[in-house]
């Protein structure tokens, strides 16, 4: 176990400073300046080394405050928003304030109300920090960049406590995940390889479609969603697996979609890069989402074996490569919005519109007057400008975004925190907005309970309860006293 002394005053003048962060802590115990010894109580532990974990140095500045840095991104010091750490060996109703100060990002949700996500050994569920007790403010003592400080109160001596930027989704969830699909031995689901990372992680490819449809004399209409391709925008993996359990349900919408249509999902497409706990790139610092033009196989493998297949894919005169749906999350705008490409023809750019306009019907949090059409020059490495230059008029791609925070739904003037589940119902909302795209509803029974394509009756893999008065929620876990807003 390290331990640590510093003093406010000089912490920050070190060699290197901030810019000199390689590594998470690990078991960092920070104690008060000339203490010695064993910690006591109180005296609080960080650690970041594990899946998914952020956290670069941390600074004592007394007994209630700290400062905190990001890690930034390995082989890239430009990107440090992304952050999840623990903290053990606390104090009963010790009461702290941790100060995130090298935020990379100038604008951001803090200013609207957007906090950090927290849950402990004995309440394991992601829990938001009351708005409140969260402060997003240019700092005079840190060069005037902006720092978040969030104040907490401990309330179990035993508890290991964890916070996060937002809720982690981690590649290993995601491979338990996949891996109880597999156990399903579903006849319309297929699970490959499609290749490695360079740290030698899966790149999971799943085809979801009736096998009557894979035969090779068939004609097929392909959608391809991808996700992850920025590790630090988890909610993009809870739409994804909101996509994909809608998919294998055996909801009548599904089984239809099924019948009618491939769909090809990419999960993770930068594995290695959620694995370290980065936010944008990837083990070698790249920003995968700016190399899809020309991906290297050994330095972008992942993006490489994706490239591969939709090429291969859009040479085959069997298949329709009619949608690319790459899925990413906000870091300032609030609800679900799209980007989509600029076309000259008028014809072309009013079908581009036909998607959103048709999600934003089917998804509450779905925001069409946020979704916009561009080309900008630094998008054009992205998986929605190459490929749509690439693929022919009859195939639409584009950059599905979710807030970080919240969304506002239609006559509503408070923002609603997105949860877990509430990003897996866009996810399952964006997969039902095919049917009707297809033009598919006359083959609905409508005599059949569940079929009408307003009704969501599939299971979710995960649940978040309402809290009730008496501060327990609907499976009777007490909430985490921090969250509660006593401190």
């Amino acid at each position: 176990m390290e331990e640590i002394h510093r003093d406010s005053d000089t912490a920050g003048n070190e060699a290197g400073g901030e810019d000199a962060l390689v590594g998470n802590v690990s078991k960092l115990a920070v104690s008060p300046p000339g203490y010695t010894g064993a910690p006591r109580k109180g005296h609080l532990i960080f650690d970041a080394c594990f899946e998914s974990g952020n956290l670069g140095r941390v600074d004592y500045i007394n007994e209630f405050e700290f400062d905190l840095f990001i890690r930034p991104d390995t082989c890239n010091p430009r990107f440090r928003v992304w952050f999840n750490f623990s903290v053990e060996n606390v104090r009963e109703t010790q009461r702290v304030i941790f100060n995130i100060v090298n935020f990379s990002k100038t604008k951001s949700l803090y200013r609207d109300g957007m906090s950090p996500v927290v849950k402990s050994t004995s309440r394991p569920k992601w829990q938001r920090l009351p708005a409140k007790n969260v402060y997003y403010y240019r700092c005079p003592d840190h060069r005037r960049n902006y720092v978040m400080s969030f104040a907490f109160c401990f309330d179990r001596e035993d508890d290991v406590y964890q916070f996060a930027y937002c809720y982690p989704y981690t590649y290993s969830r995601l491979q338990h995940y996949l891996d109880s699909l597999d156990r399903r031995n579903l006849d319309y689901l297929k699970r490959e390889q499609l290749g490695l990372s360079v740290q030698q992680r899966r790149l999971d490819l799943l085809t979801i479609t009736n096998p009557i449809l894979l035969s090779p004399e068939r004609e097929k209409k392909v959608v391809f969603l991808t996700a992850r391709v920025h590790p630090g925008e988890s909610p993009a993996s809870f739409i994804c697996q909101g996509f994909i359990d809608f998919l294998v349900s055996e909801h009548p919408v599904a089984q239809i979609l099924r019948d009618h249509v491939v769909f090809k999902v990419v999960p993770m497409l930068n594995p290695d890069g959620v694995y370290l706990g980065n936010y944008r790139c990837s083990l070698m610092g790249f920003d995968l989402n700016r190399h899809w033009q020309e991906p290297s196989p050994w330095a972008h493998p992942t993006l490489h074996a994706v490239k591969q297949l939709i090429v291969q894919m859009n040479q085959d005169p069997k298949v329709s490569l009619e949608f690319y749906i790459d899925v990413h999350a906000h870091s300032t705008m609030m609800n679900g919005f799209m980007y989509g490409n600029v076309f000259e023809e008028e014809e072309r750019v009013h079908r581009q519109a036909v998607f959103p306009r048709l999600l934003c019907h089917n998804a509450p949090d779905f925001s069409f007057s946020s979704t916009s059409f561009n080309k900008d020059v630094v998008k054009a490495g992205t998986g929605r400008r190459f490929l749509g230059g690439l693929l022919d008029d009859t195939s639409y791609c584009y950059t599905l975004e979710v807030s970080f925070y919240s969304y506002m739904t239609a006559g509503s003037a408070t923002p609603m925190p997105y949860t877990e589940e509430t990003y897996m119902k866009l996810g399952r909302n964006v997969a039902r907005t095919f049917l009707e795209y297809y033009r598919l509803n006359n083959l609905l029974d409508d005599n059949k309970p569940g079929s009408h394509i307003n009704s969501l009756n599939v299971l979710p893999s995960g649940r978040h309860g309402n809290n009730n008065s008496n501060g327990r929620n609907q499976d009777g876990e007490r909430k985490i006293h921090g969250v509660k807003g006593d401190c």
